[in-house]
């Protein structure tokens, strides 16, 4: 007998990755932002904000 594989090809791993991917991404963007006008600190936390619904965005259409 052969054990089956799943039929979806994304794993909890994969979203995990994705998300975390994201974020970080977004963050460094937002400090070297921030970095740029004045405020690395401020422009990482711009970036984590934004970059949360961001990661959620990405898993959802990675998904879909």
């Amino acid at each position: 007998m052969v054990a089956s594989t799943p039929n979806a090809p994304h794993s909890l791993a994969t979203a995990s990755g994705l998300l975390l991917g994201t974020l970080v991404v977004a963050m460094a963007v937002g400090a070297l932002v921030g970095w740029a006008l004045g405020g690395a600190g401020l422009g990482l936390l711009v970036g984590a904000i934004v970059g949360i619904p961001l990661a959620v965005l990405v898993v959802y259409r990675v998904y879909a």
